[in-house]
Parts: structure tokens; C-alpha cells; sequence
């Protein structure tokens, strides 16, 4: 018997006969016979290489490297990034202000968030990061990634990005600040009622902060809403069900989540009728909108509550169960997967708007100094600045150098004189019954 420093492997690999039986109840009886070949392996490392291995090394190495093969959300938390994970839920942390993931193996931003050093540095959606402080991210995880990006304010990191549709790689140098999340950046009336709600993520207090946004811009004439979900990566899965529940009536199905085991298949409905049920609703989306956006916008199309506009959303809709360890480490892993409420499967698909309208300059926009046209897209962020920051004077001018958010307004225009049609008798004349 090979000793680990004062723990006999016997011991660290030994399960009750109560948990064994459960796992080969569910067919895993195969893997512990491969526990052989994990034995061996330690034992030689612990014997034979060059230097004496620390026993806790050699066990945490073993377990992220079996959770790493799983899917880029899984993972193993030691003590200090388990630590970490609880610092980001609180929304009050030292970093750059970016939600990112593993795709197609890459460091990969999913969006900015508002107001940040990395939305302010220029860093958008989809954007590769391929060196951290000159270190190749190849084989990166995600919570390596958040250690290398999270460091004190004041302080600077070196980033090098791929961005989609360009050949070379541009080098960003950001300075980390304390990262205070707002999930409503804006609310306001535009034009002929309607009103628009921005969202940045899906935090404890967003519920209650978009109810107050709805109140508000009720009592200030909106007869119609757009809600701004864009670069939203979402958050919370009980929050995206309240604040769904705003928009649908109730025991109206939102989302439901479907795993492995039974334990892990739930159902969640609206408790309540919405006080903005029935209100004419537009949602903006685009490749930034994950998770809970995802589950509200795949709600809304589904219940056909609203028109769903703009482009295809991330489609980053797993859950990710925690379960802590004795030692303060703990195991991050998806344990199930959202479906919207037609069962659609939201991981890997995302939400495909029922109007596509890609993100264009205006017309005036369109052209260069010499009225030549441009192919580039306008800066999202200098769009959103737009929208947070309007001068009075030219709100509505500056407003429809968001082509999406203009194409949103036209379709609540028509949808309300649609209605307003629809109420009046064909021939025009008075309903009142003849005697």
C-alpha cells in the first residue's frame, strides 16, 4: 500500500457500500473498474518523479483535469477559486467587467458589460482572447481566465484579441476598476408612447428595478414597451422567471430544465398576471444575449407575448450546480440544460428572432468624408452611448442611428394602428343596437 503523505490511497479512494451501489445502480459499475489505472498512475508519480509531489497537488490536478473534459462550465473549485465564484454572484469585485466562455476551444467574450473598463476599452462581443499578459490562452479554463483577468483596481493586464471578420490581432491594455453591476441602464419614453427599457444583466435586485421601470413609464403616458436585452449574458435562473413573470399571465409556463436524473427535470410558471401582460412588447437580442436573456426572450416568442427582434442570441443555457467539499474546494458542474416552453432546446441553438434586423449604420452614417458608402458596422457602444447620454434637442435623431432599435419602434407604430383598426366597425359606423 502506497502512502500519500499521511493518507493511504485505500482510504482517499474508498466509497461507503450505500454510494457505491447507488453509482452502479445507474450503470457506472465500468468506471470503478478504471479506478485501477488511476491508482497505478498516482502511485508511480508519487514514487517516481524527480521531485517529492505534495499530496493535495496531485489530487486537485486529478480533479481538474476530470471535470475539464466535460464542458467549459464544469469545473473544479479549489478553495481560492471557489472564493472567487462567490465574489462574482455579489456583483461587487476588482476586475475588467467582461462575461466570458470557452468556444470552439477559445477564450471567447460573450459581451462587455455596460460601463466597464473593457466596454469602455472597446472590447466587444465574440472577441478571442488569445494572450493574457502575453501568455497564449490555449488550454485556458474559465476560472484560470477569471484569476488572470481579476486583480486589484488601478492595476493593468495586456489583452491580445481575434476579432471576428478581421485578419490581425489588436492588443488592448485595460485597467481593472471595482466592477458595480446596474442592470437597468435606461428608461425612457421615445416617441408616440413607447417606451424603451435597457437591461445589462439578471442580478437580486433586477426584478424589482424593471417593475419600477414599468411604473414609472406607465405613469408617464407608455402605452407600449421596447426591452432592451442586448449584451445581456445574463445571471440569476430565478430572476429571469420574475422578471418574466412581468410580461405573462399566470401558471404561464417560462422555462424548464431537464437533466440526467429526475431530481434534476423542474417546471417554473409565472405565480402572478404581469403588470405589463398584454402591454404591445418588443425585445431586442443579439449574439452579447445569453442565459437568463435566452429564457425570458424564448418565453416571450413562445407565448408569442412580444416580438423577438434583432439577431441570434449566444445560446449559453446549461445549469450549474455547486456542490462544496470538506476542504473549501468544490465541484462546479451542469447538472441540466433550459428548454423554452415549447421544449426548444436553448444550449448551442440560441434564439433565432422572428425579425432579423442586423446592427446598420443609418443612412447618414453610411457614408465617408468623400460620400463613398462604408461597410463597417457601427461601434455598439458608441450606439448605447447614444441612448444613455441623448442631448434633448436631437433625442430622436440620435436614436435612429440604432437601426434595430428604430426598426422596434416602427413595428409598435404599426402593431398599435393595427389595433386601434381593428377596434373600429368595418363601415365605420356607430356599434349601438337598433331597437
Amino acid at each position: 500500500m502506497v502512502i500519500i503523505g499521511a493518507v493511504s490511497l485505500t482510504a482517499l479512494l474508498a466509497l461507503s457500500n450505500s454510494a457505491l451501489q447507488a453509482r452502479r445502480a445507474v450503470g457506472d459499475e465500468a468506471l470503478y473498474k478504471e479506478l485501477e489505472l488511476f491508482t497505478d498512475a498516482l502511485s508511480i508519480v508519487q514514487t517516481d518523479y524527480v521531485e517529492q509531489p505534495e499530496a493535495k497537488q496531485l489530487i486537485y490536478g486529478a480533479l481538474k483535469g476530470m471535470l475539464s473534459i466535460l464542458d467549459p462550465y464544469s469545473q473544479f473549485l479549489d478553495p481560492d477559486s471557489y472564493n472567487e465564484l462567490k465574489v462574482d454572484t455579489e456583483g461587487h469585485f476588482g476586475g475588467l467587467g467582461i462575461e466570458i466562455t470557452i468556444k470552439d476551444d477559445l477564450l471567447t467574450v460573450i459581451t462587455p458589460i455596460d460601463d466597464t473598463p473593457a466596454y469602455n476599452a472597446g472590447l466587444k462581443a465574440s472577441d478571442r482572447i488569445v494572450k493574457i499578459d502575453g501568455e497564449l490562452t490555449r488550454g485556458i479554463t474559465l476560472l484560470e481566465a477569471v484569476k488572470k483577468l481579476r486583480g486589484k483596481p488601478g492595476t493593468t493586464v495586456a489583452l491580445t484579441i481575434l476579432r471576428e471578420g478581421e485578419n490581425e490581432l489588436k492588443d488592448f491594455t485595460v485597467t481593472r476598476d471595482i466592477i458595480k453591476i446596474k442592470s437597468i441602464r435606461d428608461s425612457r419614453i421615445l416617441e408616440a408612447h413607447i417606451g424603451y427599457i435597457r437591461m445589462s444583466d439578471f442580478r437580486e435586485n433586477t426584478p424589482e428595478d424593471l417593475e419600477g421601470a414599468v411604473e414609472k413609464l406607465k405613469r408617464e403616458g407608455m402605452d407600449s414597451l421596447i426591452l432592451d436585452l442586448r449584451n445581456n449574458p445574463g445571471g440569476l435562473l430565478d430572476v429571469a422567471v420574475s422578471a418574466a413573470e412581468l410580461f405573462l399571465d399566470r401558471q404561464q409556463m417560462i422555462v424548464s430544465t431537464k437533466g440526467r436524473l429526475k431530481n434534476q427535470n423542474f417546471e417554473f410558471r409565472s405565480r402572478r398576471t404581469g403588470m405589463a401582460n398584454g402591454l404591445p412588447l418588443v425585445v431586442l437580442v443579439n449574439e452579447g444575449s445569453a442565459s437568463a436573456s435566452e429564457i425570458l426572450a424564448g418565453a416571450i416568442q413562445d407565448h408569442h407575448r412580444g416580438i423577438i427582434l434583432g439577431t441570434k442570441t449566444h445560446g449559453k443555457a446549461s445549469v450549474q450546480t455547486i456542490f462544496p467539499l470538506k476542504d473549501g474546494s468544490a465541484l462546479r458542474l451542469t447538472t441540466s440544460k433550459y428548454f423554452t416552453p415549447a421544449g426548444r432546446s436553448i444550449h448551442g441553438e440560441g434564439i433565432a428572432p422572428d425579425v432579423v434586423v442586423p446592427l446598420e449604420p443609418s443612412a447618414e452614417r453610411a457614408k465617408d468624408a468623400d460620400g463613398k458608402d462604408k461597410d463597417q458596422q457601427p461601434e455598439a457602444e458608441e450606439l448605447f452611448d447614444k441612448l444613455e447620454h441623448p442631448d434633448d434637442k436631437d433625442q430622436t435623431a440620435k436614436l435612429r442611428m440604432d437601426s434595430q432599435l428604430a426598426r422596434a419602434v416602427d413595428l409598435l407604430k404599426g402593431i398599435k394602428v393595427y389595433q386601434q383598426g381593428a377596434m373600429k366597425p368595418a363601415n365605420g359606423s356607430s356599434s349601438a343596437k337598433a331597437n
